[in-house]
């Protein structure tokens, strides 16, 4: 039995909370959060111990989960490491690049498994796509919600771009050559819309645009790719694969000829990968403790978090000169 312990119950913990209840072998021992009114009302709800301090909990436990504000993620998870505990952290792993940086070191030097929250990996839309050959040379993400209070302490690049970051980086076997970027403080005091443009060394050119300030959600991904076109909604959960073929594919599609530039035909074929049902939060905790379990590299390991991260600070520096020149 793994014995797991929360830290931070706010909007998002008390989600992984009730996750974990449903979770095979593994055991809830308590959670810590400073707020008191948070804590009398999670202990009571959810009939678990509320630990007086980080350590005593971290001390109690085998595995913990840090889904606290990211400026305590580095404390947290620092102090678990080095007492041998695996961790589970919420993106971004760390609030500064040094911090990022420690954190890697310090889980390289240990025996324990780290993974990181970006959960849009586990999101059954982009999982359907598990069996496809993704070799994407041009990637369109949009990614707008609606204003909420909660999490604008941090910029919309920390906030909800870093989710596509992750993703284009998990596809695009390539470094990054060049990156601009645009980006306005709207409603906060950091930036609230922001537009991106990164150069892979390959070739690649992912757009990526992210807004907490619409009118409607929209969370959708767009790859273009020798012969294919795929379309992943992230939000409706809906997947898409259009390819041009040289023959007619022999499983269920709809297809149809076409006319292609030169003379001669080819079959544009359309498909929709079946996207299973699931929840993304509980998928990526799972697999967490299977790879705890089989002693396998975790979905998103600490390198992993650490390039999302990297890839948004460096954002975040070409926003912040681009408005001190202007």
């Amino acid at each position: 039995m793994l014995r797991v312990g929360i830290f931070g119950t706010g909007h998002l913990g008390k989600f992984h909370l009730n996750n974990w209840k449903e979770i095979e072998g593994t055991e809830i021992v308590g959670f810590y959060d400073p707020n008191d009114a948070t804590a009398d009302v999670v202990a009571a709800e959810h009939g678990i111990r509320r630990y007086p301090t980080e350590d005593a909990l971290i001390d109690a436990c085998d595995l913990i989960d840090v889904v606290s504000p990211t400026n305590w993620h580095f404390a947290t998870c620092a102090a678990a490491i080095r007492k041998g505990r695996h961790v589970f952290v919420e993106k971004p792993m760390a609030h500064t690049m040094e911090e990022g940086r420690q954190l890697v070191q310090l889980v390289q030097e240990s025996n324990v498994k780290l993974q990181v929250g970006h959960v849009e990996r586990f999101n059954p839309a982009f999982m359907a796509l598990d069996k496809e050959r993704l070799a994407p040379m041009f990637i369109e993400v949009h990614r707008l919600a609606q204003f909420n209070p909660r999490g604008t302490e941090v910029s919309v690049i920390l906030d909800l771009m870093i989710h596509d970051i992750d993703i284009v980086l998990s596809m695009v076997k390539s470094d990054v050559k060049s990156l601009s970027a645009s980006g306005v403080a709207v409603l906060t005091d950091t930036p609230d819309i922001a537009n991106v443009r990164i150069e892979f060394n390959n070739g690649c050119v992912a757009n990526l645009t992210s807004s907490r300030i619409s009118l409607k959600k929209m969370r959708k991904m767009r790859l273009f790719q020798k012969d294919a076109y795929i379309s992943v909604d992230f939000l409706d959960k809906k997947t898409e694969v259009i390819r041009l073929l040289d023959e007619a594919p022999s499983e269920a599609a709809m297809s149809f000829p076409i006319e292609v530039p030169g003379g001669g035909t080819r079959t544009l074929s359309i498909q929709n990968p079946q996207v299973e049902g699931g929840n993304a939060i509980r998928a990526e905790l799972q697999a967490f403790v299977d790879a705890i379990r089989n002693n396998t590299r975790t979905v998103v390991n600490e390198i992993d978090g650490f390039r999302a991260m990297e890839v948004a600070h460096q954002i975040l520096q070409k926003i912040h000169a681009n408005l001190s020149t202007s």
